[in-house]
């Protein structure tokens, strides 16, 4: 049996086939939003200014695909990000523009999706394919007290604040917010020891980044993300990795 599995991997390419004892793929997605994202000589200091060198280099992106909710004005929403990289972690600016901040929920594992927050998409291994209720990849939620909320597989909401480190601050209707990002591979293992992974040049990860809006209502009101996504129902990114972008880490 092992025999003919290895035929049929070499008849229709080793990256098609799957490991039917692993929740995840190992075949790897179609790469598309390509970017390239520079390394910082010194790790940007996590205070919700752009006053870091790196931060005057690097390549700013727009926040502007409507993932859910109703056509919205640059006077309601404007978003924008900027990415940056050590071998400890990826870094992220995020600069909003939102004439409301609102947190209706203090516990941050209850609807923490329709609140305002940064929604932070990693795929370590830019591989694609199906994370809901599992780590191949992780959709970071990043809530305006610094909590940070993911799905666990337990199918339940799960705290990972030693993942993201990040601080904001408001300015009139701007808010920057300065991201820390550790990256986990897909053998993440809740409540066990996790060591992050080292990234180097040349490495691929699959991301993608989202902004709930919400202006004082009962649920979020806009889920604006980073990258055009098919199809009508373009809420996927947490359950499925393979809509998410491309970064290429370059020195």
């Amino acid at each position: 049996m092992k025999q003919l599995i290895a035929i049929l991997c070499l008849l229709i390419g080793a990256s098609s086939c799957k490991n039917s004892g692993n929740s995840t793929s190992t075949s790897q997605k179609n790469e598309y939003q390509l970017r390239q994202v520079l390394k910082a000589e010194q790790a940007p200091v996590i205070d919700g200014q752009a006053s870091d060198s790196i931060w005057q280099k690097a390549t700013s992106y727009s926040i502007d695909q409507l993932w859910l909710g109703e056509t919205y004005s640059a006077e309601d929403f404007e978003g924008s990000y900027k990415l940056t990289w050590t071998e400890d972690a990826l870094y992220a600016l995020v600069e909003i523009k939102d004439d409301s901040l609102f947190e209706q929920h203090a516990d941050p594992l209850k609807l923490w999706w329709d609140d305002d927050c940064v929604e932070v998409f990693i795929d370590e291994d830019n591989s694609g394919g199906e994370h809901q209720y599992n780590h191949n990849a992780f959709a970071y939620h990043v809530a305006l007290d610094g909590n940070v909320v993911d799905m666990s597989p337990k199918k339940t909401g799960h705290l990972y604040n030693h993942h993201v480190t990040s601080k904001h601050v408001t300015t009139g209707n701007t808010t920057l917010w300065e991201l820390q990002i550790s990256l986990y591979d897909d053998s993440y293992k809740e409540n066990e020891e996790n060591s992050p992974v080292k990234l180097s040049e040349g490495k691929k990860i699959g991301f993608a980044i989202a902004y709930c809006d919400n202006d004082g209502s009962i649920e979020r009101e806009n889920f604006i993300g980073s990258i055009a996504v098919d199809g009508e129902d373009k809420n996927r990114g947490w359950i499925d990795a393979s809509i998410f972008g491309t970064i290429q880490l370059k020195n």
